[in-house]
């Protein structure tokens, strides 16, 4: 039997995760052991793991909408709560928007929201994607390279060319909305091992969402939405704040996932 088929070694390596207080570390062992191409490489994981990295920095990759999701160190690591921010994003790409709707992932980091998209669409999109890390753009041209999507660098908007402006059917932006406040509560694999820049959402966590809000509407064509994913507590005042832009705005819930996305329209 190969020694990655071993049952004792899957009980061996489950053992370590959970003593470093992995909650499913059963799980996490059945990837490790499915991901290491020898026995040093496994303990090197198994070692890195166990130090607090995160299980999609130490593999490469992430689990998101059935896709898998390549994942650098220092990306930010989709959450399987935002498949239903791709869920309702995919859901606009129809008519009358499509075929041909333009969509873009703001605040992309790997771009699997916009690759979720992409997978999930019905009719042909024009994909956009951008962020203003180097490293997640890296990535995220790395996930998008099936899909001819243009994927630019830049603060928000700025990363734009000119001629997407009022022509966005579809705008994704997942900004961070963590209060600063709440850094230090996050776990360490999150706080201490992606870009605080993903997390940090200033004193009320809807620091980032302000700034794309007013900015959206320039750029969303007539009909065109601004989708976000928020948390319950804040979601009456990320309804204010897109409503203050001149957007009409909606929450969704979705409670197996524990998440909440607005979505936020220009008549």
């Amino acid at each position: 039997m190969p020694v990655f088929s071993s049952a004792a070694l899957r009980s061996s390596v489950a053992s370590r995760l959970r003593a470093a207080g992995c909650v499913f570390a059963e799980d996490e062992a059945r990837i490790l052991l499915s991901a290491a191409a020898s026995p040093a490489e496994l303990a090197a994981m198994v070692r890195a793991r166990a130090d607090g990295r995160p299980l999609e920095h130490v593999v490469g990759w992430a689990e998101f909408a059935g896709l898998r999701i390549a994942v650098d160190p220092g990306v930010f690591v989709p959450r399987r709560r935002s498949e239903f921010l791709a869920a309702a994003a995919t859901a606009l790409t129809g008519p009358p928007r499509g075929p041909g709707a333009v969509v873009l992932d703001l605040c992309c980091g790997s771009g699997a929201l916009a690759a979720a998209v992409a997978a999930g669409a019905a009719h042909p999109i024009e994909l956009h994607a951008a962020d203003t890390a180097p490293d997640a753009v890296r990535c995220a041209r790395r996930n998008l390279a099936g899909t001819a999507a243009a994927v630019h660098q830049g603060d928000l908007f700025d990363a734009l060319p000119e001629a997407l402006r009022g022509r966005v059917d579809v705008l994704i932006a997942n900004v961070p909305y963590v209060p600063t406040g709440d850094i230090a509560l996050l776990p360490p694999e999150a706080r201490l091992h992606e870009a605080r820049p993903a997390l940090d959402g200033g004193a009320d966590g809807l620091d980032v969402l302000r700034r794309v809000a007013a900015a959206a509407p320039a750029w969303l064509a007539p009909g065109g939405s601004l989708l976000f994913e928020t948390s319950e507590r804040q979601v009456a005042t990320a309804l204010a704040v897109t409503r203050a832009a001149g957007l009409t705005a909606e929450a969704s819930r979705q409670e197996d996932l524990d998440a909440t996305v607005v979505t936020a329209t220009l008549r």
